[in-house]
């Protein structure tokens, strides 16, 4: 049966989603969904995800939403789910939350009209780079995060950092790391994620 995901390809979290399904060897449909427009808020897609948000998953009659939720039921069966789980904490409440304010600031609001605040992009940098300093610590012990497997701990990175990275023009905060470095171009260069690629193009 393939697993429908509904959410636009160039969002970060159904990027995380996708990234999952492609590793784990699931089938997929991507049901397209317009932010833009606010698809995800009209009424007859709450029902699927009540907070109106993307990406949901349906995989037969199960229904399913929140991006981290949904990796972690397809990747119940990799190891070491503690170190993997605590990874995944990090990401969202240490590194994502940094990232998204960033891009937030840098990219979103100047397209709809607002002005970014440079100095809330200034100190979210500095809280980022103690923050990447933990990181490259931890990855001179071994090759992914949760250990010497890639796992979700590391899938679950890809979006922001690509748009760190690429789009927000903070690619240094990550060089200037070597282990750090490393990490992200191993990760990045991983089919999967070359896949999720190509569908936004």
């Amino acid at each position: 049966m393939v697993v429908k995901v509904f959410g636009p390809v160039a969002a970060a979290c159904p990027q995380r989603v996708l990234a999952c399904l492609l590793e784990m060897g699931v089938d997929f449909e991507v049901v397209h969904i317009d932010l833009e427009s606010r698809e995800h808020k009209r009424p007859d897609f709450l029902p699927r995800q009540p907070f109106g948000q993307v990406p949901t998953i349906e995989d037969g009659d199960f229904r399913l939403y929140e991006s981290r939720a949904i990796i972690r039921y397809y990747a119940t069966n990799l190891e070491d789910k503690a170190v993997v789980d605590q990874w995944l904490e990090v990401e969202a409440h240490n590194f994502n939350d940094l990232v998204y304010t960033m891009v937030l600031q840098l990219l979103v609001l100047p397209r709809m009209g607002d002005r970014t605040d440079f100095g809330l992009v200034q100190s979210c940098a500095i809280k980022l780079e103690k923050v990447l300093d933990v990181y490259e610590q931890r990855l001179s012990k071994s090759t992914y995060l949760a250990g010497d497997a890639f796992t979700l701990a590391d899938l679950s990175h890809l979006p922001a950092m690509r748009y760190l990275t690429t789009e927000a023009g903070y690619m240094h905060l990550v060089s200037e790391r070597k282990n750090v470095n490393s990490w992200w171009v191993n990760i990045s260069a991983r089919p999967a994620w070359k896949k999720v690629m190509h569908l936004m193009a």
